[in-house]
């Protein structure tokens, strides 16, 4: 039989103590949700089923016994960090959810600058971890626009990436060995070794899991010399967006790795670059590291640059301030709230990926649909941010008026059928429909046409690891009717 409210809170306060485990009722709706509903969110409107307590855990020990108990009484866990999470990964999809929040484990373990490597526990904050080792004379090199509030555990748990991808990879790339709980509350550890041949890489269980497998308590990660009196940015625009991922598949292919490689269409860099964009597309570019790689770098830039008679150099100074300007931080997170509540017009992003033959059509066909099938948008475009030597990224960017709509109905209205048809056409054309922000609960749908014949796999690993179904139960796979 399945346990009330009230025995899961009583059994949390055995484990835990009563200040650990969280029981306020506006405390548990706002724990309800991620920023995938966050209008609902500003309105005060929660539709998400409430969990039965939030609980604040400390260490693994912890961990492992909420999760037995979570486990043995069929209840539904969601796993958190730093709530930066914006594809409803963290939503409570079910009634009296327990949310496992680990934001206090947050002691930087060790750095250790010999073997270039930094262990902390999942809540530590990664602007926190970076700037300490930019004290020092290091990075982490992850640099993701929500690296003010985001946090270690979470991060590794949705396969974030960063700003700087280009050059450092995303976090499956820095992760050197994890530490987790399973459902059963076995305590696992990953060392920490630069490679080995052991059998499959056991890291990628975990990296990515998005709460749907275990909980992340701890993690080492590589870092990186800090060398920001090198960095060179570039700058230019372009009439169309063909040419510039002509000279982003150069630049990769040819072998260069400057840290950042973006380009926004008109509407994209008209939001971001209204100073000097003038509606064309934008490309930037900043090459990094020792004095000479970046030099290096920068000048075989501009000359693949320079083949294009339409690739027009703009000031770098444009490019610097509006870098030093990208990230979240509490608040712009705030003044975002109150200019959605003011204007009634809402954005959100859906990214994607695909090899360089299929990224510009996939591009074209998304961007055509919804200006085509979605009423009242007053913004579509998007940029690439990530690129590799086959393929890249696509980041699409919409905002829409909110006409004629309950809070809970701008969901069914207009983020699902736009999500859909990004998803659907980036499926249709051979892609992946998520490149960073993780599956979460809402493109669940497409689970099994973005995994093919390898569902197989993943379906076999949720059944291996978490047998009752208990983690985070809606993400990554769909909840069974």
């Amino acid at each position: 039989m399945a346990l009330t409210r009230a025995q899961i809170v009583e059994g949390l306060v055995k484990i835990l103590g009563e200040e650990k485990v969280i029981t306020d009722e506006q405390v548990l709706k706002e724990s309800s949700i991620d920023r995938f509903r966050k209008y609902e969110d500003i309105c005060g409107v929660y539709t998400q089923p409430i969990p039965a307590a939030v609980v604040k855990i400390e260490n693994a020990q912890e961990v492992s016994a909420v999760l037995k108990f979570a486990n043995e009484n069929i209840i539904n866990v969601v796993p958190r960090t730093g709530q930066s999470a914006t594809e409803g990964g963290l939503e409570t999809a079910v009634e009296n959810s327990i949310v496992v929040d680990g934001s206090g484990m947050n002691k930087i373990v060790k750095i250790d600058p010999y073997n270039m490597q930094a262990t902390c526990e999942c809540g530590v904050s990664l602007q926190v971890l970076d700037d300490l080792l930019r004290e020092q004379g290091y990075t982490t090199g992850h640099s993701p626009q929500s690296k003010p509030l985001a946090q270690m555990g979470g991060l590794v748990a949705t396969r974030s990436i960063g700003q700087l991808s280009t050059l450092y990879g995303g976090i499956e790339d820095m992760v050197v060995g994890v530490e987790a709980v399973f459902p059963n509350g076995e305590i696992t550890r990953i060392k920490n070794v630069p490679r080995r041949a052991a059998g499959p890489d056991i890291r990628h269980v975990i990296i990515g899991n998005e709460g749907a497998l275990c909980y992340i308590t701890e993690v080492t990660v590589k870092i990186f010399k800090y060398m920001p009196e090198n960095n060179i940015f570039l700058g230019y625009t372009l009439e169309n967006m063909k040419p510039g991922l002509e000279i982003l598949r150069e630049v990769m292919v040819e072998g260069y790795k400057p840290s950042v490689a973006r380009l926004y269409d008109p509407e994209d860099g008209a939001y971001h670059f209204s100073h000097f964009a003038d509606g064309k597309c934008v490309l930037i570019f900043m090459a990094e590291g020792p004095k000479a790689i970046a030099e290096a770098t920068a000048k075989a830039i501009e000359e693949i640059a320079a083949k294009y008679d339409e690739c027009k150099k703009v000031d770098t100074q444009f490019i610097k301030t509006w870098f030093d300007h990208l990230n979240w931080d509490p608040k712009k997170v705030a003044e975002e709230r109150i200019e959605i509540a003011e204007t009634q017009n809402i954005g959100f992003t859906t990214e994607v990926s695909g090899n360089w033959d299929i990224i510009h059509d996939i591009y074209e066909a998304c961007c055509e649909r919804v200006r085509n099938e979605i009423p009242d948008i007053t913004m579509m475009g998007g940029h690439s941010s990530h690129s590799y030597v086959n393929g890249t990224n696509m980041y699409f960017m919409y905002y829409y008026n909110l006409v004629d709509v309950e809070p809970e109905e701008e969901i069914t209205k207009y983020h699902n059928p736009i999500n859909k048809i990004i998803v659907e056409e980036t499926l249709k054309a051979g892609g992946s429909m998520v490149h960073h922000h993780g599956v979460g609960k809402h493109r669940t749908h497409w689970i099994k046409e973005e995994y093919e014949s390898s569902y197989y796999i993943l379906e076999t690993l949720k059944k291996a690891f978490d047998p009752n179904g208990i983690m985070n139960m809606g993400t990554i796979l769909p909840i069974k009717k």
